[in-house]
């Protein structure tokens, strides 16, 4: 069954925001590597990637119902960090605004009475409180260690090995 109109355009809306997530990643991957922090550079690589992963999902889901996915126009992130708790924040806010838009699309959906767009949505949910908890979970730990530097040097390098993981497990 099509989406209508109006869920087209929220799907479509959605894809931009993941490749929108995925710019922001990898510029905050940029930042870090210039502050010499390669592990924390490879971890927002590596969610770059994953964003575009999203990104596919929903127009995967769009080409299974009939609709048309289209990509909108992708800003560039205007990002620009002096420190690895810097670069961390922005990632939460853009996480907390990519979970605000899938609960919009996901009530959107109910709305609509869309069952078929449930299964997908909910994984989505799911996905976002586990990605919030994780950012949250590094920037405790660069406030913890405060000015230490050898702390975060092993921050770096632990997030660092989330590349060797994916590898892994490809």
């Amino acid at each position: 069954m099509r989406l209508n109109d109006k869920l087209e355009k929220a799907f479509n809306d959605q894809v931009t925001m993941e490749l929108q997530a995925s710019n922001v990643y990898r510029q905050l991957a940029i930042e870090l590597d210039r502050l010499d922090l390669n592990g924390m550079a490879q971890w927002m690589r590596a969610q770059s990637e994953e964003e575009i992963v999203h990104a596919e999902k929903f127009i995967d889901h769009l080409a299974a119902r009939d609709n048309h996915a289209l990509i909108g126009a992708v800003p560039a992130p205007e990002v620009k960090v002096e420190t690895a708790l810097d670069a961390f924040r922005i990632a939460l806010q853009h996480e907390e605004k990519v979970s605000a838009s899938i609960r919009d699309l996901w009530n959107l959906a109910a709305d609509e009475r869309d069952v078929d767009s449930r299964p997908l949505l909910d994984t989505f949910i799911d996905e976002q409180i586990q990605e919030e908890d994780t950012v949250r979970n590094i920037i405790g730990r660069i406030e913890l260690i405060g000015a230490d530097g050898h702390g975060l040097l092993r921050i770096d390098e632990e997030l660092g090995s989330r590349q060797e993981e994916l590898d892994s497990k490809a």
